[in-house]
């Protein structure tokens, strides 16, 4: 059984930094597609970045472009998401979601078409 365990959320102040890691087990997602999408209170979940296995590379939200980058490390089925200079509208649950299809550009932003999700991890950034 597929679990995604993630963690390093927590609270910041404006202009700092944090890092989420997200660690699959029970399967492996070497060809698939893996990432980042966060939830605000009160509002739609919505993507933030996502690491395409097999030459498809990073993607990023408009948001968070610039700012966030995401890595990946094959042998141990991990995705890193590496937050620089945050804002206070980057406070949300971040969760950890996986496919081991790897996704075509015009779907990677789609929630729908991922089979995996963590249980999220809460980021805070203060003003």
């Amino acid at each position: 059984q597929v679990h995604l365990g993630e963690s390093g959320g927590g609270w910041v102040q404006a202009g700092g930094s944090l890092r989420l890691s997200c660690a699959a087990s029970g399967g492996t997602f070497s060809s698939g597609t893996m990432g980042w999408f966060r939830q605000a209170a009160g509002k739609e979940r919505e993507f933030v970045a996502v690491f395409r296995w097999s030459g498809g590379g990073a993607v990023y939200a408009d948001a968070v472009k610039g700012r966030f980058t995401i890595s990946r490390d094959s042998a141990k089925n991990t995705v890193t998401l590496q937050m620089n200079s945050l804002k206070p509208e980057d406070t949300a649950v971040y969760y950890c979601a996986a496919t081991t299809s790897r996704l075509i550009l015009s779907r990677v932003r789609d929630g729908e078409a991922y089979d995996y999700w963590g249980q999220g991890t809460q980021l805070t950034v203060s003003s």
